[in-house]
C-alpha cells in the first residue's frame, strides 16, 4: 500500500516537474478535439468552394451542428473526467490553467460580440473576424504559457497564432485563403498542441507508475 510519505513525495515531484500534467490531459483533449473537428469543418467548406461537395442545406446545417455538439461533448468529458478523478491543478499547471481559461471567456464575449453585430448588420465579413480575434487571444495565452515553462513549442504555438491572427485579418474578403489558412491553423495550432499535451501526460503518468 502507498504511504502518505510516499503520496506526498509524488505530490513534490509532481510541483518539480511543473505542475500535474495530469491536469493537462483533459485540456490537450480538448484542444485536440477542436482543432481536429472544426479544422474538418474547414475542409468540407473548402471542398463546397471546390464543387467536390454539394450537400443540400439540411444536411450542411446538420454536419455544422454535428461538429458543434462533439466540441461541446468533448469540453462536458474533460468536466466530468477532471471530477471524476479529483484532477487539481497546482504550481505552473494551475497558471496556465487560468490563463487558458481566461482566454475562453474573452473568446465568448467576442463570440457575441462579433455574432450579433454581424447578424444586426447582415454583413457576414463581421464574422470574419472574429477568428482572427480567437487566434491572438490564444496566442497570447499561450506566450504566457511559455513564459512559465519554457517550451519551445508553446513559443511556437504562440508565434503561430499571431501570424494566423494577422493572416485572417487581410484574407476576410478571399474565402478560398481564408478557409486554407484557418484549416491549417486549427490543426497546427489547435489540434497539434493538444496531441502534444496529451503525449506529456501519459508519459507522466508511466514514469510515476514505474516510480511507485
Amino acid at each position: 500500500m502507498t504511504t502518505q510519505a510516499e503520496k506526498d513525495l509524488a505530490f513534490l515531484r509532481e510541483i518539480a516537474e511543473g505542475g500535474a500534467p495530469r491536469a493537462a490531459y483533459t485540456a490537450g483533449v480538448i484542444y485536440f478535439a477542436s482543432g481536429v473537428l472544426y479544422g474538418i469543418q474547414c475542409l468540407f467548406h473548402i471542398g463546397q468552394i471546390l464543387g467536390l461537395i454539394r450537400w443540400p442545406g439540411w444536411a450542411v446545417l446538420a454536419f455544422i451542428l454535428f461538429i458543434l455538439f462533439a466540441t461541446i461533448g468533448s469540453m462536458v468529458w474533460a468536466t466530468l473526467y477532471d471530477r471524476r478523478h479529483g484532477v487539481k491543478s497546482v504550481g505552473s499547471t494551475k497558471t496556465m490553467g487560468a490563463v487558458l481559461n481566461s482566454s475562453g471567456l474573452a473568446n465568448l464575449a467576442f463570440l457575441v460580440t462579433f455574432g450579433v453585430n454581424a447578424h444586426r448588420m447582415e454583413n457576414f465579413a463581421i464574422w470574419l473576424f472574429y477568428p482572427s480575434v480567437v487566434f491572438a487571444v490564444q496566442a497570447a495565452a499561450w506566450f504566457v504559457a511559455w513564459q512559465l515553462r519554457r517550451r519551445t513549442w508553446m513559443l511556437l504555438t504562440a508565434l503561430g497564432g499571431i501570424a494566423t491572427s494577422i493572416a485572417l485579418g487581410q484574407l476576410v474578403e478571399n474565402g478560398f485563403l481564408y478557409l486554407c489558412v484557418c484549416t491549417a491553423a486549427l490543426f497546427l495550432l489547435f489540434a497539434l498542441p493538444g496531441w502534444i499535451m496529451i503525449r506529456d501526460a501519459r508519459a507522466w503518468s508511466a514514469r510515476s507508475a514505474a516510480q511507485d
